[in-house]
């Protein structure tokens, strides 16, 4: 068999956490010597990396799996792998639940693939390849193929959690929290810069927890002057992190380190102290607003960003009332809403006195329609300002480059459309003086200045 000529394409679900185990098996694929494609309806095997966090989740995993499928038998492909959190959860039930389906991997066999591949391509094979080595025992890091283009790329500080929400099924399928070293994560951000990347976006499950479990204590701010002192990126970023991790150190870190972006992601999941004990959140809500409070007089300039969860167990209308007010007098810049999924495995999976579906959704839709409000009057604030832009390409049908300000994460929040005199051009990856002069739901506009 020549490898060269098995094409294999990958279908990457869920989070940037799973997005870089999808980049590490990439780098396996390609070491290997087979093709890569972008291509599903070209590959001889399609890899899908799931997730399987809530059940909508689930239910994208599953029916890009049965997409796939459909490719077995309406086109060329002869294999279809899935990996990741859903084969993590259900094991075999997934070989036995989808036919089409020629081998699975779980989070602790990632750099297995290539052996994956070779056994869904063997047909004299008699059983269907399952793998599931330890997840904790899984060796963090490594050679990996940058998927988010030339501007940004994630770094992946630590595997696990320990935090054992009520609602979240991560412990169980990611195991307990394991940081990686410093000196590996420096070495790996290095690789990054000698690649052009200028904006390195630090991800685990709980990033300020960073460093407890190797250093015996927070070190969320040890590795942020590491990264400083070991690389010229110019923009480092924050996301996932606890309110009752966020220390006077790391607030003054975040101020006075002009390289790392005035942004932060804070899960804070709601705001009635009784909603949070039931679901075991470390610090109350005046923890939260502690928290917040700190932020903001820390770092006037700051963004907010927080993921908040209606309906759960319990959850009153006087509780849900708390949320709104609490919504509405912090004025996150930028919030999203997850109505209540019972997960197997996870503590509130069986509490009493749930919410129903539609009751949650409900609540959704209202703290949404709220959190609109104060996300335009908050874009509106940047109108007339000049802002420093990391473009990331050109929209043929806006017809005008695109990019995000410190203000914005890639995927989750807007983007900034600036138009160029003409004749100039713009490198992916490049920074770019905008003027704002048009804010536009949830995206800005403007034009360059030169």
């Amino acid at each position: 068999m020549n490898k060269k000529n098995i094409k294999v394409g990958f279908v990457s679900l869920g989070c940037p956490k799973n997005q870089l185990d999808t980049e590490v098996m990439l780098a396996h694929v390609a070491e290997a010597g087979y093709t890569i494609t972008p291509e599903e309806s070209e590959a001889d095997v399609v890899i899908v990396n799931t997730c399987a966090f809530i059940e909508s989740a689930k239910r994208e995993a599953i029916d890009n799996i049965l997409d796939v499928a459909w490719l077995k038998k309406n086109a060329h492909l002869k294999a279809l792998i899935v990996t990741g959190c859903l084969p993590e959860r259900y094991r075999e039930e997934v070989l036995r639940d989808m036919p089409e389906v020629d081998a699975v991997l779980g989070v602790g066999s990632i750099h297995r693939i290539v052996e994956a591949i070779e056994a869904a391509l063997d047909r004299s094979r008699q059983q269907k390849l399952a793998l599931f080595d330890d997840k904790e025992a899984l060796a963090l890091g490594g050679d990996r193929v940058v998927t988010t283009g030339d501007a940004y790329a994630y770094l992946k500080i630590a595997e696990g959690c320990d935090n054992r929400c009520a609602y979240c099924a991560i412990p169980q399928i990611r195991g307990r929290m394991r940081s990686r070293p410093i000196e590996d994560l420096v070495a790996e951000a290095k690789t990054l810069e000698e690649m052009g990347i200028r904006e390195l976006i630090l991800v685990a499950q709980d990033t300020s927890a960073y460093g407890r479990d190797l250093y015996g204590e927070l070190s969320i701010v040890r590795l942020l002057r590491a990264l400083t002192s070991g690389t010229s990126i110019p923009w480092i970023r924050l996301l996932y992190c606890y309110p009752d991790k966020i220390t006077d150190e790391l607030v003054a870190e975040i101020a006075q380190n002009d390289r790392i972006v005035k942004y932060i992601d804070i899960p804070v999941q709601h705001a009635a102290d009784a909603v949070l004990r039931r679901m075991n959140r470390h610090g109350d809500a005046a923890c939260i607003r502690g928290a917040i409070r700190r932020l903001r007089e820390g770092v006037p300039d700051i963004v907010l960003r927080t993921t908040l969860i209606t309906g759960f167990p319990g959850e009153t209308e006087a509780d849900f009332e708390t949320l709104c007010r609490f919504v509405k007098e912090m004025r996150f810049e930028c919030l999203g809403v997850f109505p209540f999924s019972p997960e197997e495995g996870a503590a509130a999976y069986t509490m009493p006195d749930p919410v129903d579906a539609q009751t949650a959704q409900d609540r959704a839709d209202i703290i949404m329609r709220t959190q609109a409000v104060i996300s335009e009057a908050a874009k509106r604030r940047l109108v007339g300002k000049t802002l420093r832009v990391l473009c990331e390409g050109y929209d043929v049908v806006a017809e005008s480059y695109y990019g995000r300000t410190q203000y914005d994460a890639p995927e989750i929040d807007g983007k900034v459309y600036f138009t160029s005199p003409a004749g100039t051009k713009f490198a992916e990856g490049s920074f770019v003086e905008v003027k704002i002069t048009e804010s536009m739901d949830y995206d800005l506009v403007g034009e360059t200045v030169l």
